[in-house]
């Protein structure tokens, strides 16, 4: 007997199927982390909110910042300021390793200390009254846009209204009739309050005009007409439906209103309706640099581009988030 050609006691290997391999799981991605993705690849902008973050730390732990590397900010040092041209001794503003930003003229306090302690009245006054401007402008736009007729056209008269207001001089005036002491608070925090309502108050229109443009726009899309036809009432439908879609919008305005507050709380401590002396504050540092500017320039540049870098970088992450944040981009 011959042996077999070929030998089939060995079992061939079975056939795979495509539908035994397992197939590559496809991973979602939520709009934040989209957003978040393309925010990493902007480099501008995250610089931006670097510096954003560090100016807030900056602002929040001033006192230890002040106490490690700086002197306290109403202390003076007349010591270090020339008796006849009551100008600081040294160059450029009396700048040293003690002194990192060099002394005030005539009295001799710390720049680097009055700085750092600026950067609080700056960002506490831009973000609060950022915050009362995107609340009063998002409920009022989202009102005017969602129910229309004689409330939208209320709405936006009152809009156009605080638009032709002369915000400045209104401040001014206010500042000026104010006490010292009102709602348990005195001096500065008086004023603080005041710059915090006033520059908030005159805000919101900006913000109302976009969030009543996006309400127009989203009312009468399809998931909106879904629910109003399964009965949804208008309370759900602009709480549920409409304020989650307005909210990259509503993020965007509020990081590119935070660099308008700070300038107009600079600009109104410049023209003397801010925060009361000795509170520090970098429109009082620029209002008091202009008589002598000539013979102490580095009094004037130090707070000048505090607040030129603060405001730049404010508007860059600004514009990155918005860019993230747009649903049509790539």
């Amino acid at each position: 007997m011959t042996a077999p050609l070929h030998d089939t006691s060995a079992e061939s290997p079975a056939p795979v199927s495509v539908a035994d391999v397992p197939a590559k799981a496809i991973e979602g991605r939520s709009p934040g982390r989209i957003a978040w993705m393309r925010l990493k690849r902007d480099k501008v902008a995250l610089t931006g909110g670097v510096v954003v973050i560090f100016l807030i730390l900056v602002a929040v732990f001033a006192p230890q910042i002040v106490s490690l590397l700086g002197h306290p900010p109403n202390e003076f040092h007349e010591d270090l300021i020339d008796p006849d041209l009551g100008t600081p001794l040294g160059s450029f503003g009396g700048m040293s390793s003690d002194f990192l930003f060099g002394v005030e003229p005539t009295n001799g306090r710390d720049v680097f200390s009055r700085i750092v302690y600026g950067a609080r009245i700056s960002l506490v006054v831009a973000f609060l009254s950022a915050f009362v401007s995107v609340t009063i402008g998002s409920l009022l736009g989202a009102l005017a846009g969602f129910i229309g007729g004689w409330v939208d056209g209320v709405i936006s008269r009152i809009m156009d209204l605080l638009l032709a207001f002369p915000q400045l001089l209104f401040t001014i005036a206010l500042v000026s009739v104010v006490p010292n002491s009102l709602w348990g608070f005195s001096g500065s925090g008086v004023r603080m309050g005041v710059l915090i309502v006033v520059i908030g108050f005159f805000g919101w229109p900006y913000i109302g005009r976009i969030v009543r443009g996006q309400t127009i726009s989203l009312r009468e899309r399809e998931y909106v007409e879904a629910a109003r036809s399964l009965g949804a009432g208008r309370g759900y439908i602009l709480i549920k439906e409409l304020l989650p879609n307005l909210v990259a919008p509503i993020l965007v305005y509020s990081t590119l209103l935070i660099p308008t507050n700070i300038l107009t709380e600079a600009a109104l401590s410049f023209l003397g309706a801010g925060v009361k002396p000795p509170t520090a504050s970098w429109g009082k540092m620029l209002s008091d640099a202009i008589p002598i500017y000539q013979d102490d320039p580095a009094y004037m540049v130090v707070p000048g581009i505090t607040i030129f870098i603060t405001v730049l970088a404010f508007n860059l992450f600004g514009d990155g988030l918005r860019d993230a944040l747009d649903p049509k981009g790539s």
